[in-house]
């Protein structure tokens, strides 16, 4: 059901009916379609959109409102498209993307916000279509919320398959086919189901880290993150605790840096990234921290050689990725990542990779990671660029269990499942956290 925004037609009646139903909006739906019309478009992203000046304005209530709206309908969108197509005359229509969006929005709120009344979720949905300029399509849009309604109202049970297949689970759970596939060929078909129903919840809290503390200081703050990205930067601090030089290379927004920070007080640490707005707010975000302002940043590119920055002892190498372990939180990944960007990040993330090998001292360790679920960014990537003689792979066992005896893992989490062929392997839905992979390698020579 998706398609293009047109623009605003003739035939579409005059301007005042348009001003006139945006008039009747409530604050809330009005702004969830804004932003999903600019995810729609690719010119945003929906956490920096929620969090922007369309937001600031809004009652908390409505806020949490227009939240609830934009995230749903981003995760369940692939399974309301499917709920929705059995309603259309001809359910191989390509509807405008304004009529798609405002029948998601319907379909949303009737099928999973039970506070909100029905005729509420049918009468904005139908304004929304009149505002955004196709007013011919208000009746349709009506008529099918109503039949859908009607059918959540008959509470009429729908029975379950002996046997749910690949392609009908992936449809239900709000994900594309082609990737949950890859997951069930990757990770067996009970751990994708597991990948698919976590990404369709809030993230969970962080849970997995006990305080940190500093030695007769008392508690330290640690930055606002998930369980995952800290994971990784406690994992990389564990593989060199003595490093006198780090370099976190692909460092933006900071979390990761700081916990290094925190965790190597005597070491040297640059941060870069090749954002130069990237590193702006970085460098803004480390300031704030008393044990980050002693930390170097610059803009750099990490795939190109510097000579004059070299001789790391830990380098952590969080290189851009698919993020398909995050979709959660970032849930339009799932409509905008295709097989064939994979090809593209694989690329750039083995020459990232080459580029910090090549800065890492000898006996230096590096801690290769992405937040994504496909073998192309994480193992192959190491098995292209660091399979020779030159480096060793570091089991990581040994790094979890000096966590946990160390008392930064919560006493009770047990990681043993997250390790594959020595390496960390985190899954959304069966290790409490987003979806991460991280190896650590030394260099011999």
């Amino acid at each position: 059901m998706r398609g293009s925004v047109p623009q605003r037609p003739a035939s579409a009646g005059p301007t005042l009916s348009a001003a006139e139903a945006l008039a009747k909006l409530t604050p809330a739906r009005r702004v969830a379609f804004e932003i999903l019309t600019l995810v729609g478009l690719g010119k945003g992203h929906s956490d920096e959109l929620l969090h922007s000046a369309r937001t600031e304005a809004l009652s908390a209530e409505d806020r949490n409102l227009a939240t609830a709206l934009v995230m749903g309908v981003l995760r369940w969108e692939i399974a309301l498209d499917a709920r929705l197509r059995g309603y259309l005359e001809r359910p191989d229509q390509r509807l405008a993307a304004p009529v798609a969006l405002a029948l998601r929005l319907g379909a949303m709120q009737l099928l999973h916000m039970d506070r909100i009344p029905a005729h509420a979720a049918l009468s904005e949905s139908v304004e929304l279509c009149r505002a955004a300029g196709e007013p011919h399509a208000t009746g349709m849009v009506n008529a099918v919320l109503r039949k859908l309604a009607a059918e959540v109202a008959s509470k009429k049970p729908k029975g379950s398959p002996l046997f749910e297949t690949t392609a009908r689970f992936a449809e239900r759970l709000g994900h594309p086919r082609w990737l949950v596939e890859r997951w069930v060929a990757t990770y067996g078909r009970e751990a994708a189901l597991k990948i698919c129903e976590a990404g369709q919840k809030e993230p969970d809290e962080p849970a997995m880290f006990a305080h940190s503390e500093a030695a007769g200081e008392g508690p330290v703050p640690v930055p606002t993150m998930d369980d995952g990205s800290r994971l990784v930067a406690e994992l990389a601090a564990a593989a060199a605790p003595e490093a006198k030089r780090i370099w976190d290379c692909c460092a933006a927004p900071g979390g990761k840096t700081l916990v290094l920070a925190l965790r190597e007080p005597a070491a040297e640490i640059l941060a870069t990234d090749v954002s130069v707005k990237r590193t702006a707010l970085m460098r803004t975000r480390l300031e704030r921290y008393g044990y980050g302002e002693r930390l170097r940043c610059a803009v750099a590119d990490a795939a190109i050689t510097q000579t004059d920055e070299a001789g790391f002892d830990l380098i952590l190498c969080d290189v851009p990725c698919s993020g398909t372990g995050t979709l959660a939180r970032n849930p339009e990944i799932r409509h905008r990542l295709k097989l064939e960007e994979l090809e593209r990040q694989t690329a750039r993330q083995r020459a990232i990779l080459t580029g910090a090998l090549q800065r890492l001292a000898v006996g230096g360790r590096l801690v290769y990671s992405t937040c994504s679920l496909e073998p192309e960014e994480n193992e192959q990537v190491l098995d292209a660029v660091a399979s020779g003689t030159e480096f060793r792979r570091v089991p990581v066992d040994g790094l979890l269990q000096s966590l946990a005896a160390s008392g930064v893992l919560r006493a009770g989490v047990d990681l043993g499942s997250a390790v594959r062929d020595g390496a960390l392997r985190t899954l959304p839905g069966v290790h409490g956290c987003d979806g991460f992979y991280a190896v650590v390698v030394e260099r011999l020579a």
